[in-house]
């Protein structure tokens, strides 16, 4: 299996990366020590908004003009999904608990929204409400998920401390759900974004930020 072709390591505008989502202009970060999004120009590398959040920032994912963001709240960690609008931050309405208080990662569709949970590799579809429907299946822990025309893109481990990361593509659009690693990513990886051309991820570990050409282009 080949290795993903890294392009680009910046360090990280906030510590701890943990989140990530590229809305179309910018890529927002989403840091779990500081509790806070940071957005910036990915060409340039420099800042342009950020906001506090109230909770651990573990996953998000754009709709439209805002973010969702999956946090974990409360001295249980319970995972909350939530609002947030740039320049405006976090909003009350429209917040739910995620499905069994658990998940890590958010993607979008253009219709669903869609919560992986690590542990139980799967990924659950809910609607607007937080109201859970269709579950599928993955062969491996989830560690990162973005929605690339129609596919979800995981990163992926079976051993999160030991173990190998890959670029997993998933295509549940049919009656059979076809999974695929794509490519080894050398460190553990944590959150996945697309910008169009280019995926980028944390390298949590070393407050970095990863991008890599898509391998299946």
């Amino acid at each position: 299996m080949i290795v993903i072709d890294e392009l680009r390591r910046l360090p990280s505008p906030t510590p701890t990366p943990q989140a990530l989502a590229f809305d179309g202009e910018r890529l927002w970060i989403g840091s779990i020590a500081v509790d806070r999004l940071m957005s910036v120009d990915p060409a340039t590398w420099m800042g342009r908004d950020e906001g506090e959040v109230p909770g651990k920032p573990w996953g998000m994912t754009v709709i439209g003009d805002e973010l969702r963001v999956i946090l974990g709240e409360g001295p249980d960690d319970d995972r909350m999904i939530r609002r947030f609008v740039p320049g405006h931050g976090v909003k009350s309405e429209g917040a739910f608990r995620a499905p069994d208080g658990t998940g890590s990662h958010l993607g979008y569709d253009g219709d669903w929204l869609y919560v992986s949970q690590w542990y139980n590799r799967r990924i659950i579809e809910i609607d607007d409400a937080g109201v859970p429907g269709r579950s599928i299946g993955v062969p491996h822990g989830i560690a990162g998920q973005v929605v690339v025309e129609g596919r979800f893109y995981l990163v992926t481990t079976d051993d999160e401390d030991h173990g190998e990361y890959w670029l997993t593509r998933v295509d549940a659009r049919g009656p059979t759900v076809v999974s695929d690693d794509l490519a080894i990513i050398p460190f553990p990886a944590r959150a996945l974004a697309f910008d169009g051309e280019r995926f980028w991820t944390n390298h949590r570990a070393a407050d970095e930020v990863v991008a890599f050409a898509r391998p299946d282009a």
